[in-house]
């Protein structure tokens, strides 16, 4: 025989559980008169063949025909009104969820005339809460007949709601605002994707109670990234390409050999890229290497009979970085005074002579 339950409760304070159904596996096995005791931050949901019957809030409730009016449809009045029936009971947290976490797994492309390439993708992170505040619409529309729902099975719908959002409200706000403003904006964007998600979230008998924006920035996505997004075109993500190898140069003093056999050819990085920029412009058909200042090729900066790297670089007309690269390697003489370095104009021109 059945066991039939005469007390009902859950006595957990469910942190991360939203809805338990009492047992957790089969249907209760109930009675007129059974007692079911429901927490302060709690509710109780009848449902019976995926009908749901009544529900109930916090306090000791005595099953009867007169508190869940449906139930006489499926006991009947036989036995004095003491005849078991199966129903499902589920326990439904009412507490705020508070905390929950939200980013952007992939940056957000926003507009932004007038400044680089017309465009930025955005990055941000932050937290939001939400209420239950239709248990038995989300119950039957959410729950279905699962033993349990944590916030696990949850959250990657919620957050896919958020950030539907606020990508919605970023598109419409960078019409008006550029992306430095954007970032100055996260109040009044928290408070627009509160606005914006209400009513997806009534929708699955919730409220969303907070939204906060902790952090929105630029990503710092590479040209190539962009570039495989569709965002730019070749010139452009050439231009990329040689900012970030000037960029890379910088940061290595050493140079290698590359950039030593190019200054001895009268030729830098920077030179190389700036040519092949021109080329991709179309601003010049064949750029040829800039001659030094022997070949009588355009008008030789002033110089000196001692210089610095930075009037060596434009003695030679490449990048100081070039010219630290050689003094490095051994290939240009110079001397060290301090923490300075001075170059002979003698120690040039025969650097350049091979």
């Amino acid at each position: 025989m059945a066991r039939i339950f005469d007390v009902v409760e859950y006595p957990s304070e469910m942190m991360d559980e939203i809805v338990h159904r009492f047992p957790e596996t089969g249907p209760a096995d109930l009675r007129i008169g059974s007692q079911v005791i429901v927490r302060e931050a709690q509710r109780v949901v009848f449902v019976r063949d995926g009908n749901a019957l009544d529900t109930f809030g916090p306090g000791r409730h005595t099953i009867a025909t007169y508190n869940i009016p449906k139930v006489i449809d499926f006991i009947g009045k036989a036995f004095n009104d003491r005849t078991p029936f199966i129903a499902e009971v589920y326990y439904v947290s009412m507490r705020e969820f508070v905390d929950r976490k939200w980013g952007t797994p992939q940056p957000i492309i926003v507009r932004n005339p007038g400044m680089g390439l017309g465009v930025a993708l955005l990055q941000g992170f932050g937290t939001y809460s939400f209420q239950v505040k239709d248990p038995l619409q989300f119950v039957t529309q959410v729950v279905g007949a699962q033993g349990t729902y944590n916030m696990v099975d949850i959250d990657n719908r919620l957050r896919t709601m958020l950030l539907s959002k606020l990508q919605d409200l970023l598109g419409e706000t960078a019409a008006k605002n550029s992306v430095i403003q954007l970032i100055g904006l996260t109040e009044e964007l928290g408070a627009g994707v509160r606005a914006k998600a209400q009513d997806d979230f009534a929708a699955l008998g919730l409220t969303l109670k907070s939204f906060y924006i902790g952090n929105l920035k630029p990503s710092d996505k590479s040209a190539e990234e962009l570039r495989a997004m569709g965002m730019l075109d070749m010139p452009t993500y050439t231009q990329l390409q040689a900012a970030d190898a000037l960029r890379e140069a910088a940061q290595n003093p050493s140079g290698g050999a590359g950039l030593t056999a190019g200054i001895g050819a009268g030729m830098g990085i920077g030179n190389v890229i700036s040519q092949s920029l021109q080329g991709m412009t179309g601003k010049t058909g064949n750029a040829q290497a800039p001659e030094g200042p022997s070949s009588g090729g355009g008008t030789p900066p002033p110089t000196s009979d001692v210089m610095t790297p930075t009037e060596a670089a434009a003695y030679l007309r490449v990048s100081e970085e070039d010219v630290m690269a050689a003094i490095t390697s051994g290939d240009l003489k110079a001397r060290k005074i301090g923490n300075a370095y001075r170059i002979s104009k003698d120690a040039l021109d025969a650097y350049l002579n091979g």
